[in-house]
């Protein structure tokens, strides 16, 4: 008896150590999840900055202030050649590969400046305009000697500043790295998840109150009920994949869309939400339903009067946890064409849009080493979003759960 007993202390020490070991090993990997991003992804949060000293009165400008105000200002600098124009300045003021210090998109932030004040095209003017990539990595960690004596060289002349990336967080997609930015992506998520909320929600809820009060129990509930179980397994390709034939091939909508994005990922959590709902519904004691009938209540007064309010906190949390994952995928969306290169911010529900998953898988898979820091950070405030809104489902489960 004795030797039993040690050999079951010995298993529940090593069953306990078993499970410290998983638990550690997983915070491990977390650790090193969120390490290996921030450590890559807080550098995306800065921006390198270049003050270039700018004649515009020697660069022979083939415009004049008044004729910016009487065409296009855009096409009217651009064709006068002012991209050229701000390389060479970078030419003269650091030297023959003064270029190469500045961004490919520094001409535009010249371009902006001029257009605010086009009296600068008759004077001289320091702009600040933003580094390259290569400038920028130099500034922020180790990078080639070549590339950080560049960079202190531009520090020593008191022409490199470093500052929060906000274009990062207002700007859209660019071929420039230091100039993208994740506000079209974040547009764009917002209004697909808009979408999606507006018909997955209302629909999944109805549809397990139907299924949980009112429908009959005989062979076809069975049918759909398993149905459900499975849709809520199918990859989430296979959902693009409807979306590509039914939604864009027999409908022809909008390709590329966030209503299409959204009615696709609304019927892929769907059954996340009716599996949730009937659970919450099913939790609901039966002696609630029977103190609303026996007072009177009828049918739908006990169903949308008391089940529902009590069933409320579940079925927001099954919700918040299905929008959460659509707010994460990739596949089906690529397959109605959200891939596209957006370089604005959509207007509306049909305008070209791009999700910000979408937007890191893109970015990963550019060559230019500024995009590495540009996905992380990405990466970051797409994890931030993911949290808020699992902290958001346990606020509301805390908040209103009834304790029975």
């Amino acid at each position: 008896m004795q030797r039993r007993i040690r050999r079951r202390y010995a298993a529940e020490r090593r069953f306990r150590l078993l499970g410290l070991a998983a638990v550690t090993i997983s915070a491990g990997f977390l650790a090193f999840l969120l390490w290996t991003m921030l450590s890559n992804g807080l550098a995306g949060f800065s921006r390198t900055e270049v003050r270039l000293p700018l004649n515009f009165a020697a660069m022979n400008l083939d415009v004049t202030p008044d004729q910016l105000g009487r065409r296009g200002a855009d096409l009217a600098l651009a064709g006068a050649g002012l991209q050229n124009a701000v390389g060479a300045a970078a030419v003269e003021a650091f030297g023959a590969e003064g270029e190469r210090y500045i961004s490919d998109s520094a001409w535009v932030t010249v371009r902006e400046a001029v257009k605010d004040d086009p009296s600068l095209l008759t004077k001289q003017a320091t702009i600040t305009v933003p580094a390259s990539s290569d400038i920028h990595t130099a500034a922020t960690e180790d990078a080639t000697p070549e590339t950080e004596a560049a960079a202190a060289m531009l520090t020593q002349r008191g022409a490199l500043t470093s500052g929060f990336n906000w274009t990062f967080l207002t700007g859209a997609d660019s071929t420039d790295p230091t100039a993208v930015g994740i506000w079209g992506a974040l547009k764009g998520s917002f209004l697909t998840m808009l979408v999606t909320l507006a018909l997955a929600f209302p629909i999944g809820v109805l549809s397990a109150i139907y299924l949980e009060e009112y429908a009959p129990r005989n062979r076809w509930t069975d049918l759909i009920e398993v149905s459900i179980n499975n849709l809520a397994a199918v990859p989430s390709i296979i959902f693009g994949l409807l979306g590509l034939a039914v939604f864009l091939g027999t409908f022809n909508m909008p390709r590329s869309a966030p209503i299409v994005g959204g009615v696709t990922l609304a019927l892929m959590i769907m059954p996340v939400i009716v599996i949730a709902g009937r659970n919450a519904v099913k939790a609901v004691p039966p002696s609630i339903r029977d103190a609303a009938l026996g007072v009177g209540a009828s049918r739908i007064q006990v169903v949308f009067h008391h089940v529902l309010p009590l069933a409320l906190p579940g079925i927001l949390t099954g919700t918040i946890i299905g929008m959460a994952r659509a707010l994460g995928e990739t596949a089906p969306l690529l397959m109605i064409g959200m891939r596209a290169f957006i370089s604005t911010a959509p207007d509306d529900l049909t305008s070209p849009a791009t999700v910000l998953p979408v937007q890191i898988f893109l970015w990963s898979d550019q060559v230019s080493r500024g995009f590495v820091e540009k996905t992380s950070a990405a990466i970051i405030v797409l994890l931030m979003f993911l949290l808020a809104m699992n902290a958001l489902a346990i606020y509301l489960r805390n908040r209103f759960e009834t304790r029975w």
